[in-house]
């Protein structure tokens, strides 16, 4: 099973059960061990790993104007008319009607779960294209955490892309939560593309097109939501590059 999750020849695996790498259901599997796919939860190092049959993980570039929901009472494009109808698939989290960029479509349950859970924030990138130029003052409040239905925002990593684009970086998932963030200190955005989940990242994948996860990065993002949020210091870091293709939405 774990060879055929990717991890590696047989022996590979075998070495990782006979030196205590691996559990199932918690506990630590032995060599021979018979476990069922559909219900076994089977973790490498702590890191769960996808074995059940027919499990599929997209990477989608969403354009503007389609929505992140299964359908819609408006008659609007949703994200699922840009996958396969089969296997059924659903969207991990949420983007913003007007936001662009990627987004994690699954049948995977746990995955999607250990995604959506609070203390494990996966990191979401964005470039935001917003109204002025924010002064050194807005991009601390940026950086510090902002105000939002009374709660503060946690910190953030902000870079100055050029004038009038940021790079902004958050592990929450409030509702628009970038949008706001920038409205709040007078500058919102026209424009905002998500362009990295976790270690996820495509700068060819166009908008409309999707492509299934490797093994490697379904791993490394099960590996990232594993982790405990971090503290995240403020940044002023600049980013790669102009926005181009790229539970609630963060948009």
């Amino acid at each position: 099973m774990l060879a055929r999750a990717g991890l590696g020849s047989r022996r590979v695996c075998d070495d990782l059960i006979a030196e205590g790498h691996v559990t199932v259901d918690g506990r630590r599997a032995v060599l021979g061990q018979r476990v069922d796919p559909s219900t076994a939860k089977v973790a490498v190092d702590g890191v769960p790993i996808a074995v059940a049959p027919g499990l599929v993980h997209y990477l989608v570039n969403k354009p503007p104007g389609v929505v992140t929901t299964a359908s819609d009472p408006q008659g609007r494009p949703t994200v699922m008319g840009l996958v396969p109808d089969q296997p059924r698939v659903f969207p991990v989290g949420r983007l913003d009607v007007d936001t662009e960029g990627l987004l994690v479509m699954t049948n995977d349950g746990d995955l999607a779960q250990l995604l959506a859970h609070p203390s494990h924030g996966v990191a979401k990138e964005y470039l935001a294209e917003v109204e002025g130029v924010p002064s050194a003052g807005s991009l601390r409040s940026l950086r510090e955490g902002v105000e939002l239905d009374g709660v503060p925002t946690a910190p953030a990593r902000v870079g100055v892309v050029c004038p009038g684009v940021l790079r902004i970086v958050i592990h929450e998932g409030r509702n628009r939560q970038v949008r706001r963030m920038c409205e709040s200190v007078g500058h919102p955005a026209t424009r905002l593309v998500r362009t990295r989940i976790g270690p996820l990242t495509d700068h060819s994948l166009k908008p409309g097109q999707w492509r299934p996860l490797t093994d490697d990065e379904v791993r490394a993002l099960a590996a990232e939501a594993s982790r405990p949020t971090p503290d995240e210091p403020g940044s002023g870091d600049a980013a790669s590059g102009p926005p181009g293709g790229a539970r609630r939405s963060a948009g």
